[in-house]
């Protein structure tokens, strides 16, 4: 669709009060970013906006910001734009803590440039590095940092010893801990030498230092760990102490992820520590 017939479109906002009835849907929209209103508004005519899982043709539709949930061509869209979602790569020797007891380096040296009061989306121990998500979305944080919820993490691991594909095949077939059987989703091996070997492992466990573990069971202890991806997120190039927002689809991807089964975070849980 082209446009639309002057005698078909809808009144202006400043025609009719968006109170008590809501707000348009188009406005809220654009006021987030996703387009102008004009292109909202094609896009609720080709149907590829829903509203709480239900597909809306109407351009009349007026929505509650604070609590409805909208995605556009099924990738879910952050209404309030006060949200603030950053990537960083923490570095080693640095807590996941955004103010330590023992005064230890935490995490308040990368997020007092930012005017939101930001916090960390579960945790990495001191001696891991890689992808942490810090934000002021306490709602995405509590869920995806839930056990229950199961998001999908990758690590490389540098180990102690030749790792040999009869190992890489042991951790995805299972291995007993004390806390229980555990099993890498993927595992592969990426190097070896006669010292040392690199791995990759691929793990949707909130279990405590669970990699450590793992690889410690089989005969390969970790010198050093990091995460190199969070759901969809990919640290990508992002150096060591390094941080960057969000891009809209990376947002897009995570706030989508986080709604697929929001319900199973009731209360509070274990959080991850690698």
């Amino acid at each position: 669709m082209t446009g639309f017939h002057e005698g078909t479109h809808p009144m202006n906002d400043s025609e009719t009060p968006d109170a008590p009835e809501g707000i348009r849907l188009q406005k809220v929209l654009a006021a987030a970013g996703v387009a102008s209103r004009r292109v909202v508004e094609q896009y609720i005519v080709e149907g590829r906006i829903r509203v709480n899982g239900q597909t809306v043709t109407e351009l009349g539709r007026r929505i509650d910001p604070e609590t409805d949930k909208v995605d556009v061509d099924g990738t879910a869209i952050q209404l309030d734009v006060s949200k603030r979602y950053v990537m960083l790569n923490k570095p080693t020797g640095v807590v996941s803590s955004m103010r330590d007891e023992n005064n230890r380096p935490d995490l308040r040296r990368f997020t007092e440039d930012y005017e939101e009061r930001l916090y960390n989306v579960g945790r990495l121990d001191a001696e891991t590095s890689g992808l942490l998500i810090l934000t002021n979305d306490g709602e995405l944080a509590h869920v995806l940092a839930h056990p229950s919820f199961g998001v999908t993490k990758v690590y490389i691991a540098k180990v102690e010893g030749t790792v040999t594909a009869q190992t890489i095949a042991k951790l995805t077939k299972g291995i007993e801990l004390e806390d229980g059987e555990i099993a890498a989703d993927k595992a592969r091996l990426l190097d070896t030498s006669r010292d040392s070997s690199l791995v990759e492992l691929t793990l949707h466990s909130g279990r405590n230092r669970i990699v450590r573990r793992m690889l410690a069971a089989v005969g390969h202890p970790v010198t050093e760990l990091v995460r190199r991806q969070f759901g969809p997120l990919h640290l990508g190039t992002l150096p060591a102490g390094k941080s960057r927002e969000l891009s809209k689809i990376e947002l897009g991807a995570l706030l989508t992820l986080s709604r697929r089964d929001s319900g199973v975070a009731e209360a509070p849980g274990e959080q991850e520590n690698e």
